[in-house]
């Protein structure tokens, strides 16, 4: 199958689900699509609550695209690259929408800002959660910040330097990175749709304000996540990340 990002919308409850063929990995073009996808269902007067999936039924997301990274020759277009991850998450903080994620499988990475970067995280005892970027060579600056807001510091920094292990999903919901965890994606479903049905028939604005609480001082997360781009667009360039990239991609 090809990568897609659509979106449908239902009885005020807009889904969107994400695909990439490389365990939902995601290049350039699917991190663009996906802002598209999160701001236009934040516009529409239709839509009342927003659910995040992607499809297949193994990793939920395994960040960013290698193929990509290591296509990458100069600082711009690094920055511009790890600017995707950080314009996903600020397009998700800065929705009116409730957001909900489904994580149905692993999530590394980009993957596990986008877990941390919705409302309301629903995940299956499979999605174990893992941040690799220290592995190889670059470090979750760009994630960092919603990953840390979400779950701690002294959690973060667990992740962040013990980068090349997975932890369980269980783990994940101690740390309140996940809200409510289910043995299958047919229990993890039927109650996603049970608090999306609930919320579409809540107050909008109620919903849109305590939303703004929720994500109360991080006005200044457009400079400082484009701040941390640049970081990581620098480092990817070092002989270290492509070797480290490349040993990585040939296991």
């Amino acid at each position: 199958m090809e990568a897609y990002v659509k979106s449908n919308i239902k009885n005020g409850i807009g889904t969107i689900e994400f695909f990439h063929p490389q365990s939902n990995s995601m290049p350039s073009s699917q991190l663009r699509n996906l802002v598209e996808e999160i701001n236009n269902l934040s516009k529409n007067d239709e839509v009342k609550v927003i659910i995040l999936k992607s499809g297949g039924d193994k990793a939920f997301c395994a960040g960013a695209s290698f193929d990509e990274l290591i296509s990458i020759k100069d600082f711009e277009t690094g920055k511009t690259f790890f600017s995707g991850f950080a314009n996903v998450i600020n397009e998700m903080r800065k929705s009116p929408k409730l957001i909900i994620a489904r994580i149905h499988g692993k999530a590394v990475g980009g993957g596990v800002g986008i877990a941390c970067a919705a409302d309301y995280t629903f995940a299956t005892e499979n999605a174990s959660v893992k941040l690799s970027e220290l592995a190889v060579g670059i470090g979750p600056f760009v994630i960092g910040p919603v990953v840390e807001k979400k779950i701690g510091t002294s959690s973060f920094a667990q992740l962040a330097i013990n980068a090349t292990e997975f932890y369980s999903a269980e783990w994940a919901q101690e740390k309140s990175m996940y809200q409510d965890v289910y043995e299958t994606p047919e229990e993890m479903d039927a109650e996603i749709n049970l608090l999306a049905e609930k919320l579409t028939k809540s107050n909008p604005e109620a919903m849109t304000q305590l939303k703004e609480i929720f994500w109360k001082g991080t006005d200044h997360w457009d400079d400082l996540l484009s701040e941390r781009a640049g970081i990581s667009g620098n480092l990817v360039l070092s002989d270290f990340t492509v070797n480290a990239i490349n040993q990585f991609k040939n296991k």
